[in-house]
């Protein structure tokens, strides 16, 4: 099962270099088996309003999490802890400490470009690095 970072996203939603390769996991993995935080969430609704793109941030809820069967991944106030544990520990800045403790709690392997996740005991994994297992 599988934590998806917000540059994941942002690779196919901004046709950037990794686009393909995101779409291609995306189109293979099973969408039980995929989570977005929370966290994720909000930040890609962010960057596409400052991009002046919120009918694709709509198109994307609607797709990936109404429609598409993958789950959100929250941490509640009684996380938050573990999280900054997470930032001591690693060196991880909030963002990837969220995702790192959301990932770390629900036993999910992270998918990101983020080089960060390598320092930490989860580590990290790119789409196409999961569709060759």
């Amino acid at each position: 099962m599988y934590l998806l970072d917000t540059n994941i996203l942002l690779e196919l939603l901004l046709d950037q270099d990794n686009a393909d390769q995101v779409e291609r996991f995306l189109l293979s993995a099973p969408r039980e088996n995929i989570f977005l935080s929370e966290f994720s969430l909000y930040s890609l609704g962010i960057v596409l309003l400052r991009k002046n793109l919120l009918g694709v941030f709509i198109q994307l809820v609607d797709d990936l999490l109404l429609q598409g069967g993958i789950r959100l991944a929250r941490l509640g106030p009684e996380e938050m802890s573990i999280l900054v544990d997470n930032v001591n520990r690693f060196g991880l800045d909030f963002d990837d400490a969220y995702q790192y403790t959301a990932a770390q709690l629900r036993k999910l392997s992270i998918i990101s470009f983020d080089g960060d996740f390598d320092k930490t005991e989860l580590g990290r994994k790119t789409p196409s690095e999961v569709m060759q297992v």
